[in-house]
């Protein structure tokens, strides 16, 4: 998959062009002073991202899931950070949060979602936020239309975005529950995500295909969905036909308390 990211990219981001996207995932943020990891539940094939102040060990943490909140909390411990917020994109319908059991594995641990989620968290966000950990931080862009609460999480250089479900690795959430609409969702990505460099690398909530990272110029370039006529990308989406999420009707209202575990 390397072959099909831009190098110019790349390059201008420190990586040698050698050990593949997974070797750049793991290693080219410390470079810089930030210690990256990229997680996975298969089961729901949930992304969950640790980004972290090498220096202050000051870190964030972006879509857990629940089942694998043991084994994030003791990433933490063993790198010997300090998790300062666990962050979601949105409420998801596919998995439960691991919010609220990290808050309790990991004390001083703040919940953190879009106000227009409706869901509860300690810290309620909205566009134009700004997520500090040492001397990193994640810019909030507000990008709904899969649901009206995603965000997409921008580090500050602009090299990096959490893009949620909002935009997947040549697709996007879908928009048929939860306030989808497929005409705001097309707004949110083509305003909100394509107008970031063309260099800058996308991390999705899921992939199902075994993809871990894809760039605004693919996208822009090869999504099959959102390089069609806003007409054409909503006459896809409304002819998807797609089941129900086999967790829906038990990750949603847990998420809305920002996971089980909370109070």
């Amino acid at each position: 998959m390397l072959g099909s990211l831009p190098k110019a990219g790349l390059r201008a981001l420190g990586h040698p062009l050698s050990g593949g996207v997974r070797g750049y995932c793991a290693r080219a943020g410390q470079l810089q002073g930030l210690i990256f990891r990229q997680l996975f539940e298969p089961v729901s094939a949930t992304y969950t991202y640790l980004l972290a102040d090498q220096a202050t060990r000051e870190a964030v943490l972006i879509d857990p899931v629940l089942e694998k909140a043991p084994r994030d909390a003791k990433l933490v411990q063993d790198l010997g950070l300090n998790l300062l917020y666990a962050a979601n994109t949105h409420c998801h319908a596919d998995h439960i949060t691991g919010t609220g059991l990290l808050k309790r594995m990991l004390p001083g641990c703040k919940s953190v979602i879009s106000k227009d989620s409706g869901a509860r968290a300690d810290i309620l966000i909205q566009e134009g936020h700004v997520i500090k950990f040492g001397k990193f931080a994640l810019e909030t862009r507000s990008t709904p239309g899969h649901t009206d609460g995603c965000l997409t999480y921008v580090l500050q250089d602009h090299s990096m975005a959490f893009t949620g479900d909002a935009l997947l690795i040549r697709g996007c959430g879908r928009t048929d529950f939860q306030q989808g609409s497929p005409r705001t969702l097309y707004h949110s990505v083509h305003s909100k995500i394509f107008t970031l460099p063309d260099h800058c690398l996308l991390y999705p909530a899921h992939d199902y295909t075994g993809q871990s990272v894809t760039s605004v110029k693919e996208e822009k370039e090869l999504n099959p969905r959102l390089t069609k006529t806003l007409e054409e990308f909503v006459k896809i989406m409304d002819g998807l036909n797609l089941p129900k999420p086999a967790q829906i009707d038990v990750a949603v209202p847990a998420n809305l308390k920002c996971g089980i575990q909370d109070p």
